[in-house]
């Protein structure tokens, strides 16, 4: 009797012919992405701005002219298209990109770039379709010359109130794109209306503030820090006063300002301060 047969009278005695035995399933196993996916937020002025996108990473490999070819549409990341929102109207590197998300695609060059947005939001980084396009433009690669970034990123940096800069960074290479935001013109209009309603708490110092660094009417700036000074004669809100008389040519009361900021710091120890109205003071003199 050979074995089969054996196997099977055994399977017989014991009630067991006809029965499926069920295999144990294999444990559900979570491996890391080769690109890791990463969402980004960043508030410039009164703007937000978000990115979605795919981090893939050298890992030994010569990445530009080579994994990433020169001349050719690349996705700008890896898996789908990366894909970068506003939430109002910017300009990028001085054209003008109304709200709203768009595909994010390259084509990098050895010393330009150019930059597209496009409409293919949710696409594969693969079906990019050039009908699809809503803006080109050029931008110069700058390279590194002391380290490598080991892994695509996408960044924000010199952040002011109505400007940022984007920055591509890969290996040796940064690809800076300027965002520019008309923040004056969107935000004024809303400034007049609120200090001239009859509102109770209304932002005096905040006010003030925009308007001295924006190049706006310094006599109301003036009017708002003096009626913030009578809620809080805090020194930070008098060192402001002391910069907008400054501003308007009036030196002795910037530096009687500056003088009484620098009282309220002493007794406040904050040294920082301290030190603005002094630097202030002899920039006067």
């Amino acid at each position: 009797m050979n074995t089969k047969t054996v196997l099977l009278a055994c399977a017989l005695a014991l009630g067991f012919a006809g029965t499926t035995f069920a295999q144990t399933p294999a444990p559900k196993l979570d491996f890391p992405a080769a690109s890791p996916g990463c969402t980004i937020k960043q508030r410039v002025g009164v703007t937000d701005i978000e990115v979605v996108y795919s981090r893939p990473g050298m890992k030994g490999r010569e990445i530009f002219g080579n994994v990433v070819p020169y001349g050719a549409v690349w996705r700008t990341g890896a898996n789908a298209a990366t894909k970068i929102t506003f939430s109002t109207p910017v300009k990028l590197n001085g054209q003008d990109v109304a709200a709203g998300s768009y595909a994010l695609y390259t084509i990098p060059g050895e010393d330009e770039w150019t930059i597209i947005l496009n409409k293919g939001v949710g696409k594969s980084g693969t079906q990019y379709d050039e009908k699809e396009d809503v803006l080109r433009f050029k931008t110069k690669p700058v390279q590194l010359s002391d380290t490598s970034i080991e892994t695509f990123t996408i960044e924000f940096n010199h952040i002011l109130d109505d400007s940022a800069v984007i920055n591509l960074v890969w290996d040796k290479t940064v690809v800076p794109i300027k965002m520019e935001l008309d923040l004056v013109s969107s935000l004024l209009s809303q400034i007049e209306t609120v200090m001239a309603s009859d509102a109770k708490n209304k932002p005096y110092f905040q006010a003030a503030t925009f308007y001295l660094n924006h190049d706006q009417d310094l006599k109301k700036a003036s009017a708002w820090v003096d009626e913030a000074i009578k809620q809080n004669e805090a020194y930070y809100v008098v060192h402001l006063k002391a910069k907008i008389l400054a501003k308007m040519g009036d030196k002795d009361g910037a530096i009687a300002a500056a003088k009484r900021s620098s009282e309220l710091a002493t007794k406040a120890k904050d040294n920082a301060y301290i030190k603005l109205n002094a630097d202030l003071i002899s920039s006067l003199k």
